[in-house]
């Protein structure tokens, strides 16, 4: 329990510290930027092209994996929606921003680096596999969504949809990385040592870059206007889902690393992308910011909390 403690304490406390060096004028905004660019663009495609050209998925598709976890995210989503109309009185367009936001997970700049550190890389291999759809899926299905509601950035008609969301998703660098990596794995071809030391160099600065980088961005987001929608938001994303992953887990037979990956995956507080939809779609800016910087730092409590839970469980 002592290292699960350090090691979540350990990745919290490098958000901690990005947001620190921000706020106190080290180092100014924009870096945050400069260093998320370099980890989503180089650092974590590489690390995700080294796992999935070496990892072992055991030969067939996580299908249980996938069930279990998505399964609780339509459920989450549907849930916040409704909320954020009913209760909040917001239109059915932030709704979608809110549902999207009560589900979307940050695997890529939190999940990873806190995957490697609590379950290695067995557990970051588990995790590929949900990150492998998790973007198409839920950013494609905001989108459309969105686009059958019109308003500001929508694409027009299904082609326009289509479209646009092939385009995202094929220009998406983590998307690269875990094809690249899948296809180099079906030709069976040994990686050349220097390009290998060149990949293993990047990939290994990944995660450090990516907390330090997210906490640096967190100045920019900060919390403005109404904050109860968001709060419910956070509770959603932080108590409800992986909540619900654990459930579904139990239930669809779901067990081991498998089952401790899904539920902390869904106990990360939500990521950038819901405030990017947002903006593009002019609504639910500060909804999605506010959300996004509130579960951020409950997170570090939250978490902890769902890992020890799915370890005591889950063995």
């Amino acid at each position: 329990m002592s290292s699960l403690v350090e090691t979540v304490a350990f990745v919290f406390a490098l958000v901690a510290l990005g947001y620190l060096s921000g706020w106190s004028g080290l180092l100014k905004k924009e870096t945050g930027t400069g260093l998320s660019d370099f980890a989503v663009s180089v650092a974590m495609p590489l690390l995700l092209f080294r796992t999935m050209a070496q990892a072992d998925f055991g030969g067939g598709l996580p299908l249980r994996l996938w069930g279990t976890y998505f399964a609780a995210a339509i459920v989450t989503w549907l849930l916040a929606q409704l909320v954020i109309v009913h209760i909040f009185g917001r239109d059915a367009r932030a709704a979608i921003v809110g549902g999207l936001s009560a589900s979307f997970s940050n695997l890529a700049l939190l999940g990873i680096p806190l995957i490697l550190g609590v379950f290695g890389h067995d557990g970051f291999a588990i995790l590929s596999l949900i990150l492998s759809i998790h973007l198409p899926l839920m950013v494609g299905a905001s989108t459309a969504l969105l686009s059958w509601f019109g308003g500001k950035g929508a694409p027009h008609g299904l082609k326009g949809v289509v479209r646009d969301f092939a385009v995202n998703i094929a220009g998406n660098p983590l998307m690269i990385g875990i094809a690249a990596g899948l296809l180099w794995r079906v030709t069976g071809l040994e990686m050349p040592l220097l390009a290998s030391r060149l990949v293993d160099a990047l990939a290994d600065v990944a995660a450090p870059v990516a907390l330090f980088a997210m906490g640096l961005g967190l100045l920019h987001y900060g919390i403005s206007g109404n904050v109860r929608p968001a709060v419910a938001i956070a509770a959603f994303k932080l108590l409800f889902m992986p909540a619900l992953v654990l459930l579904l887990a139990s239930m669809t037979g779901l067990s081991g690393i498998s089952a401790k990956v899904a539920v902390t995956a869904a106990s990360m507080p939500l990521g950038v992308n819901p405030y990017l939809v947002a903006v593009r779609f002019g609504t639910g800016q500060a909804l999605a910011s506010n959300s996004m910087s509130i579960s951020t730092a409950l997170a570090a409590f939250t978490t902890a909390g769902w890992v020890a839970i799915a370890q005591w469980i889950f063995g």
